[in-house]
């Protein structure tokens, strides 16, 4: 047997009236368009569908054993539509991002928060490791959507490098927080908390108190950003980090102010060019991107 999908709308509209008035009106046809339905369902399930009493159509013993299995169907069917109406309009689906360990606990919380309240049918996967490790995951679509740093280029990857500029973060209530831009000479007598002595970062901050005649007086070494802002919360210290992971601390015991010579931070937003990324991938990208926008270095 072969069912139409207009057989089983009749056939329920049919259980729900008594009537094929009703029917052909519950369905916007004619009359005889939905006795043709019922017949045809008739035919196809091979036994009387209904029977009259009282002026009424009823349906059969095995009519009414059948209805719920229809009902089912209907139902899977209109929840079909919405699903495909909430992926077309991205307020559906399954997100999945790998990041570096400081962007899963700064700045994607607030981003993502901000983007699922209009998706309210959108799941998201987060993971964070190391650049490496995120790098091969988009390479092999076990993830949709990369954040991370230092990439090179890979020819199965697109990239997308945005360039974060560096701030010095200070105690409040710290006598350089009468300054609107702070430099190497400022920190001359200031214990610094920097990120790991392997990093790029970290070479970069020693380049740039080398090139003013400065040797950095290294206190604290830490693998996050956010570990510098805590400590320097307690009171003690200065570090130079990046603007997204101060402005996280901003109004929590910690002065943020510019600092110079330059230092950026490069990220990098991955997706695998093996496949086309999906609408809600593509929004989510675009919308990452809009909020590194107040961070970035202006020339």
């Amino acid at each position: 047997m072969k069912f139409k999908l207009r057989q089983l709308e009749a056939f329920n509209a049919l259980a729900q009236t008594g009537s094929i008035t009703r029917v052909a009106r519950a369905l916007n046809i004619s009359q005889p368009a939905a006795s043709r339905l019922l017949s045809d369902f008739a035919k196809n399930v091979e036994f009387d569908v209904f029977k009259r009493e009282g002026g009424r159509l009823v349906l059969t013993s095995e009519s009414r054993h059948m209805l719920p299995e229809v009902q089912r169907i209907l139902e899977g069917l209109d929840h079909l539509g919405d699903l495909q109406q909430n992926l077309s309009n991205q307020t559906a689906g399954h997100l999945r991002i790998a990041c570096l360990p400081g962007f899963a606990t700064s700045h994607l919380p607030n981003v993502l928060s901000q983007f699922l309240a209009q998706r309210p049918g959108v799941t998201v996967s987060l993971e964070p490791d190391r650049p490496e490790r995120i790098q091969e995951w988009i390479i092999g679509q076990q993830y949709d959507y990369g954040i991370t740093d230092g990439f090179t280029e890979h020819p199965a990857l697109h990239s997308s490098d945005s360039y974060i500029r560096s701030v010095c973060i200070l105690p409040d209530g710290h006598p350089l927080s009468v300054k609107t831009q702070i430099t190497p000479q400022d920190l001359i007598d200031e214990k610094i908390i920097h990120t790991r002595r392997d990093s790029r970062f970290y070479k970069h901050l020693v380049h740039a108190f080398a090139s003013n005649g400065i040797s950095l007086k290294t206190w604290i070494e830490v693998r996050q950003f956010s570990t510098a802002c805590k400590i320097i919360q307690e009171g003690q210290g200065a570090s130079i980090i990046s603007a997204l992971d101060a402005e996280q601390y901003r109004h929590t015991g910690i002065i943020i102010r510019a600092f110079a010579p330059k230092i950026l931070h490069r990220v990098s937003l991955l997706l695998p060019k093996s496949s086309e990324p999906s609408k809600l991938t593509r929004e989510f990208h675009l919308a990452f991107k809009e909020s590194l926008m107040p961070f970035l270095e202006v020339e």
